[in-house]
């Protein structure tokens, strides 16, 4: 695939996922790997570094940094404790990985569905929201060190989230 987004020159999002859908949920410890081939550290740096590997190889193919763009893959590969670890330290995932792009998508996952206890994906919209405004955190009073997209379901009341959000950090 690096090749032929190589040869087009289009955008490339690289999604953190570990395995297949079948066996990404047995693959959810990053805490076991050992330091000295550069693993543990947790979700945060094991994600971190995993998405800078990818992103060395599409540069490698020809797909230059600007044209990437850079996803955690919250709910692929993750348990809930990782997924939640990615958003409370998306300032830190983001600063890791070279401040590239990034894209969030946690609409209606699991996660959010175990939290609010079990409701189905149509019903996790709320949930969603607190989500996405948690991976577009602002932090260091104003400095936008999250996300700069976000993958949803239902697109009108994340918008109307995130500009409420946004005035109410830029007043």
């Amino acid at each position: 695939m690096l090749s032929c987004v190589a040869s087009l020159g289009v955008p490339m999002i690289i999604m953190h996922m570990r395995g297949n859908p079948k066996t990404m949920q047995l693959l959810t410890n990053y805490n076991s790997e050992s330091e000295d081939s550069g693993g543990g550290g947790g979700v945060v740096a094991g994600v971190a570094r995993e998405l800078m590997q990818r992103s060395a190889a599409a540069e490698a193919a020809g797909i230059p940094r600007w044209l990437q763009v850079v996803d955690p893959g919250i709910g692929f590969a993750k348990d809930i404790d990782g997924n939640l670890s990615l958003l409370k330290g998306v300032d830190t995932l983001r600063q890791s990985c070279d401040n590239l792009p990034f894209l969030f998508g946690p609409s209606r996952k699991g996660f959010i569905g175990k939290i609010v206890g079990g409701a189905d994906p149509e019903e996790r919209d709320y949930g969603t929201i607190a989500a996405c405004l948690a991976s577009i955190q602002n932090n260091d009073c104003g400095n936008n060190e999250g996300c700069n997209m976000l993958r949803v379901h239902n697109a009108k009341a994340v918008k109307q989230a995130v500009l409420v959000y946004e005035a109410v950090w830029n007043t």
